[in-house]
């Protein structure tokens, strides 16, 4: 397009459509329902108090391996009692199949390698979608390994947390190694609600921060400006 001897260059925006995942979950246990085979799951669970609903809902499902693997998660102190709390959670969750955990190993520095260079980055960019693909990195290759007939992941349950992003990560790793994606929005249904209200039942640590260094500073950084204003 040529305006007053200007050339203008228009460019059409593509509008990709949303899936709704908690449609395709729900087709797939349709199926399961109308079967006698109780399929496999290995969930990648960041926390506790996301698996919470998770682990009641898929339970009646699937036969579930929780896969606690979040080395992103700081400090160490931290880490340590999420993973206590997941144990918790496990042991309270009244299932009608069984569940089981593998707990990952923490490797911190594998981590901030991945990190390296986006430690500047707001949260909710580039390095957390990176961390995602880390972790789902992990759950797809041990579901390849151990043949598990699905694998997927508990961050989906969080509002803060894009779950188109990490359906397609899932998707993307899962035709890396050869693991099948179980699709997932488990803040639908009201899942975000009911993994507060089983959190608050069982008296769970709520952490209320997602869990690397970057995002406690983050924290911090927003307590100490609300702090600042309160004082003014």
């Amino acid at each position: 397009m040529i305006l007053q001897g200007k050339k203008i260059q228009i460019t059409k925006q593509i509008t990709i459509p949303k899936i709704n995942y908690q449609i395709e979950l729900d087709k797939i246990i349709r199926e399961i329902e109308q079967t006698e085979k109780i399929p496999t799951l290995l969930l990648h669970s960041c926390c506790g108090p996301c698996s919470s609903y998770v682990l009641e809902y898929l339970s009646k499902y699937f036969e579930i391996t929780v896969f606690y693997y979040n080395p992103n998660i700081y400090p160490s102190e931290e880490y340590w009692y999420r993973v206590e709390e997941q144990k918790k959670i496990i042991e309270l969750t009244d299932a009608k199949n069984p569940i089981r955990m593998i707990e990952g190993k923490y490797e911190v520095e594998k981590f901030y390698k991945m990190a390296e260079g986006m430690e500047h980055l707001p949260e909710g960019g580039e390095r957390c979608h990176k961390c995602y693909e880390m972790r789902l990195s992990e759950a797809a290759k041990l579901a390849r390994l151990n043949h598990f007939d699905y694998f997927t992941t508990t961050l989906t349950i969080s509002p803060h947390k894009n779950s188109q992003l990490l359906n397609q990560i899932a998707q993307k790793v899962g035709e890396e190694y050869g693991a099948t994606p179980l699709p997932s929005d488990f803040k639908k249904k009201g899942g975000y609600k009911r993994s507060c209200e089983i959190t608050e039942q069982y008296g769970m640590y709520r952490q209320d921060y997602c869990g690397c260094e970057f995002s406690m500073e983050r924290l911090k950084k927003k307590e100490s400006e609300e702090s600042r204003k309160t004082d003014e």
